[in-house]
C-alpha cells in the first residue's frame, strides 16, 4: 500500500503514436514500507535462565523506494484521455524532452528510429519478463503453452507485421539487419478488407473474420481435383487459389466470408515468407508482433497454422505477451541510456498491470472494464540483478519444477480459493500493523477491494 511520485527524470518519456494506437512511456518512483528482521544469537548464553527473557528476533520498519517504468497503450479514440493522463501526471516536472517513434508523430517531436526501438523492446521483455513468449494452440485444453526464459535470447528472427512486413535479423543487443520484408501486411487487410465489407475499423474487421468460413469464397485443392492431390502431397482441404469461387460463382459473399478468406491470404503469405527467411539464415525463433497481431485469437491461429504447414511443424510461430509495448520502451530505452536500464533486472508487477488480450471494448467488455480506456504494464527494478545459476551446468537445458496455474484450471481454482480465505486475516494483520495511522483502516479496506476484484479478473481471464 504504497503511493507514488512522479518525478519525471528528465528526458525518460517516450510517447508512441501509430496508426491505431498511442504508446506512452514514463518513469516513476514508488515509496513502500519494507519489514526488517533482525535475529539474535543466543547460543553462548550459559543457561536457559540466563537466555530467559531476552528476544529472540526485532522487527523494524524501514520506508523504500523503488524505481517503476510504467507502459500504456490508449486507442487512438481515446487520444483525448491520453493527453489529460499527460497534463495530470508529467506536464510541468523535469521533463526536458520528449521521444517518439511511429509514423504518426512525423515532425512533431524528437523522434527515433522506429526499428531501433522496436528491436530494444523486444529484447528487454525477453530478458526481464518470465514466460514472455508462448505459443497459441487454439483447440488445446490451454490456448497459450508459455515458454521458459532462455539465458541467450539471440539469435532471433522478428516479423513484425504493420502497415507492411518488416522480417528482422537481431544477432545481440546492438547487431540487428533488417534482411526482407513485405508490403503486404496489416494495412493490406485492413485497406482491403474496408473495401470489400465497408468495415472501417481493424477490430471489427477481425471480429467479422472470427465468425467467418474461408472455405466459400476459397477455392480448395478438391474443388478442382475432386479429393486430394496425393502425388504432390496435398490434402483436399489445402487452399489453392485464395477467392478463387467469387471468379466463377454467380452469387453474394457474406462480409464474415470475405474477411475470413482475406485474414488467411495475408497470414499464409506473412508465414511463408517468415518460413523462407527462417530457413535462409538458420533460425529457429521466430517472434510475430505488430498491430496486426495484438493477441487476436483469430490472427495468432492462422499464423500459427500457417507457420506449421510451411515447417511441417520444425519451426513454432512464438508470441510475446507484451508486443503491443516494444516500440515505446524501446524509445525509453533511447532516452535513459545514460543512466543504463540494462544493468538492472526488472520484474513486472502483475497488479499493476493489464492482462494479456488486448482488445476494443466492443470485442471484449470485461476486459475493457477492468483496464479502462487504456491497457498497461508496469515494471519494478530489482534490488540486484539477475543471473543464472552458477552450479548449473547447463543454464539452457535446465527446467525448473513449477505449477502452471494459466494451464491447470484445478490448480488455479485452488489457490485462487485458498487467497480469497486469508484475505480477511491479511486485511486485519495489515490495520494491526499500522493501528497508530488514522486512514489505516480506510487504506486496508481500498486493498481488499482491490486484491479480491484482481482474484476475480484472474478466475475468468488467467492471462
Amino acid at each position: 500500500m504504497g503511493h507514488h511520485t512522479w518525478p519525471s527524470l528528465g528526458h525518460r518519456d517516450g510517447p508512441l503514436i501509430s496508426g491505431s494506437l498511442t504508446k506512452l512511456a514514463y518513469y516513476s518512483t514508488v515509496q513502500h514500507k519494507v519489514a526488517k528482521v533482525r535475529s539474535f544469537d543466543h547460543s553462548a548464553k550459559v543457561s536457559l535462565q540466563e537466555a530467559e527473557g531476552d528476544p529472540l528476533y526485532e522487527i523494524s520498519v524501514q520506508e523504500e523506494i523503488t524505481a517503476r517504468l510504467h507502459f500504456i497503450k490508449f486507442e487512438n479514440a481515446y487520444i483525448e484521455t491520453c493527453l489529460d493522463f499527460i497534463k495530470d501526471h508529467l506536464v510541468n516536472t523535469e521533463t526536458k524532452v520528449i521521444k517518439a517513434t511511429g509514423g504518426g508523430f512525423k515532425d512533431l517531436v524528437d523522434k527515433e528510429d522506429e526499428m531501433t526501438c522496436l528491436i530494444k523492446g523486444c529484447n528487454f521483455v525477453l530478458k526481464n519478463i518470465p514466460h514472455e513468449a508462448f505459443v497459441y494452440a487454439k483447440h488445446a485444453d490451454s490456448e497459450f503453452r508459455f515458454q521458459n526464459t532462455h539465458p541467450d535470447i539471440f539469435p532471433y528472427l522478428l516479423i513484425n507485421i504493420g502497415s507492411g512486413v518488416s522480417i528482422v535479423k537481431v544477432e545481440a543487443e546492438d547487431k540487428f539487419e533488417r534482411i526482407g520484408g513485405s508490403s503486404i501486411g496489416g494495412g493490406t487487410f485492413w485497406g482491403l478488407g474496408a473495401l470489400l465489407t465497408k468495415t472501417k475499423r481493424f477490430d471489427e474487421l477481425l471480429q467479422l473474420a472470427s465468425k467467418g468460413q474461408h472455405t466459400n469464397v476459397d477455392m480448395l485443392v478438391k474443388d478442382i481435383y475432386g479429393g486430394a492431390y496425393g502425388s504432390l502431397g496435398l490434402t483436399g482441404d489445402l487452399i489453392a487459389s485464395s477467392f478463387g469461387k467469387s471468379a466463377t460463382t454467380d452469387k453474394e459473399f457474406s462480409k464474415e466470408d470475405m474477411a475470413k478468406s482475406l485474414l488467411h491470404m495475408i497470414s499464409n503469405d506473412i508465414g511463408q515468407l517468415a518460413c523462407l527467411y527462417a530457413k535462409l539464415h538458420n533460425l529457429t525463433r521466430v517472434y510475430f508482433g505488430g498491430f496486426f497481431i495484438r493477441g487476436h485469437p483469430v490472427t495468432m491461429h492462422t499464423i500459427t497454422y500457417s507457420i506449421n504447414f510451411f515447417t511441417k511443424g520444425e519451426v513454432q510461430a512464438l508470441f510475446l505477451r507484451h508486443e503491443g509495448y516494444l516500440g515505446a520502451i524501446g524509445a525509453f530505452l533511447k532516452g535513459a541510456e545514460e543512466d543504463n536500464p540494462n544493468q538492472y533486472s526488472w520484474g513486472e508487477n502483475y497488479a499493476g498491470s493489464s492482462g494479456l488480450m488486448s482488445v476494443s471494448p466492443e470485442l471484449n467488455p470485461v476486459q475493457r472494464a477492468r483496464s479502462g480506456t487504456f491497457d498497461m504494464l508496469e515494471m519494478d527494478r530489482l534490488e540486484r540483478q539477475l543471473v543464472n545459476l552458477p552450479l548449473l551446468q547447463d543454464p539452457t537445458s535446465y527446467i525448473p519444477d513449477t505449477v502452471e496455474l494459466t494451464e491447470d484450471a484445478l490448480a488455479r481454482e485452488y489457490w485462487l480459493y485458498c487467497f480469497e480465505e486469508a484475505l480477511d486475516g491479511v486485511v486485519k494483520r495489515a490495520i494491526a500493523s499500522q493501528k497508530d495511522q488514522p486512514v489505516a483502516v480506510e487504506r486496508a479496506e481500498k486493498f481488499r477491494q482491490k486484491y479480491r476484484h484482481k482474484l476475480q479478473t484472474l478466475r475468468h481471464q488467467p492471462l
